[in-house]
């Protein structure tokens, strides 16, 4: 059986072909961790669940990478205000770390009561600061 996606540049549907044969990299954003998620936040991470369930069901070996945002949002959608784990961490009283680190068990807790699948690696943004930063010039450089 065949997997068809919407592809919304061609606005046609087509047959889903992987990069390697037999397995698929999903990455998937994960939460920003200064707050418990709340439905609206579960519903990305039920999609992204069903999408791989239904990769693993059509014989797809899925390697899942979510990103956990431990720094750097702001309260602002317009790259404007204070940085949601700053005010988190000014509200309990803790450090950023601290928050990050409390907010990320209390989010995979509640993951695992949804039944959603864990990824196979959960990656940090601080984690990954130098390769951000790198992909930003590239895009600036190229337009």
């Amino acid at each position: 059986m065949n997997l068809h996606f919407y592809n919304t540049r061609t606005r046609q549907r087509q047959v889903f072909e992987p990069i390697k044969a037999g397995r698929v990299g999903l990455y998937t954003c994960g939460p920003t961790v200064y707050w418990f998620a709340h439905i609206g936040n579960l519903r990305a991470y039920l999609f992204a669940d069903v999408l791989r369930r239904t990769f693993e069901l059509n014989g797809f070996d899925v390697t899942h990478i979510m990103n956990i945002t431990d720094v750097g949002h702001l309260v602002g959608d317009g790259d404007e205000g204070e940085d949601k784990l700053e005010v988190g961490s000014k509200r309990d009283g803790k450090t950023a770390w601290e928050i990050a680190e409390f907010y990320t068990q209390a989010f995979l807790k509640d993951s695992e009561r949804l039944n959603i699948l864990p990824a196979t690696k959960y990656t940090n943004a601080t984690d990954h600061i130098p390769e951000q930063i790198a992909m930003i010039e590239a895009l600036e450089k190229n337009g």
